[in-house]
């Protein structure tokens, strides 16, 4: 099968790369390593280097004619989208415009779509939230997820493209970028390691839900040979606070110093868990890895590259 990966020097992408090039499926990369890395790229995939907004990412496509997007090309910093959300929407929204008219042409057959379910739902009415939970972003960036979806659904009705709309909880693991804003698991394991006191925004009370990057590689796999069309929670559907967390990274690290507190973040939600039933009727997916065990094997990536 052709397959065309956006995004796949980065952190999620670039184990989804992996696992479709072992499975003998022929990839294209397109990524314009603004957050990659160029160490993150299969050598067997095809690799076009492009901002997923131009005529290069959409010329690379056609050229390609793959059957499967797999999307994963973003704006993902929630506090960005808030500072810039005219920038956070040119990415988010352009660029899967960019690259829907170029595929449908071609005869593109399937999306796999990188959503959101933290940033999707914002604050929560129940807990853990199912897929029929409204939609109610607090951030930009979650309004931007959300339109996409929405996007996917119209081209769906308009020429027939069904698609997965993988809604992530906070995934974590092995290639996360820990500079910037993104990934409170690889930065505290990389402060952590070097020694460095770690930052907490808020009380640390605030809690997420943590899925392994490994898992989420399952999922794609799932939706990549299913037949299923809409949108599915990936997580864990357990809620852990960041305190909690940061004793599981600093303790894994073997650092003893406690975090200090700063001030809260605009955008933010205060509880964010996801339900994973659905996922497991429609694609035959649950998560494997438990969150103390994946920390430590997070810990262990960026202990040996330091």
């Amino acid at each position: 099968m052709r397959i065309a990966i956006t995004g796949a020097a980065g952190f999620i992408a670039s184990h989804i790369c992996d696992a479709f090039v072992e499975k003998g499926h022929e990839v294209l990369v397109i990524d314009d390593l603004s957050g990659g890395f160029k160490e993150n790229l299969n050598p067997k995939a095809r690799f076009v280097q492009a901002d997923i907004r131009t005529e290069a990412a959409a010329r690379a496509l056609a050229d390609f004619k793959p059957e499967v997007l797999d999307h994963h090309a973003a704006q993902m910093d929630v506090r960005r989208s808030v500072a810039d959300p005219r920038f956070d929407a040119d990415v988010n929204l352009l660029g899967l415009l960019n690259l829907l008219e170029a595929g449908r042409t071609v005869g593109l057959k399937r999306v796999l779509f990188a959503s959101s379910g933290g940033a999707a739902y914002g604050e929560q009415d129940v807990y853990p939230a199912p897929e029929t939970h409204r939609t109610a972003p607090a951030s930009p960036y979650g309004v931007s997820k959300v339109a996409s979806e929405l996007y996917l659904e119209c081209y769906r009705q308009m020429y027939g493209v069904p698609y997965v709309a993988l809604r992530y909880a906070n995934v974590y693991g092995p290639r996360q970028n820990p500079h910037g804003e993104a990934g409170v698991v690889a930065i505290f394991s990389k402060k952590c390691l070097k020694g460095e006191v770690c930052t907490i925004n808020g009380d640390g009370g605030q809690t997420r839900d943590f899925v392994y990057v490994k898992d989420v590689v399952r999922a794609n796999v799932a939706a990549l040979e299913s037949s299923y069309c809409g949108p599915v929670n990936i997580g864990t559907g357990r809620e852990v606070d960041v305190n909690v967390l940061y004793g599981f990274i600093a303790k894994a690290a073997g650092f003893a110093t406690p975090a200090v507190h700063a001030e809260g973040k605009p955008g933010e939600q205060r509880r964010s868990v996801i339900d994973n039933a659905k996922a497991g009727q429609v694609l035959g997916w649950k998560p494997q890895m438990p969150l103390e065990r994946g920390i430590e094997e997070t810990v262990a990536f960026f202990r040996a590259r330091s």
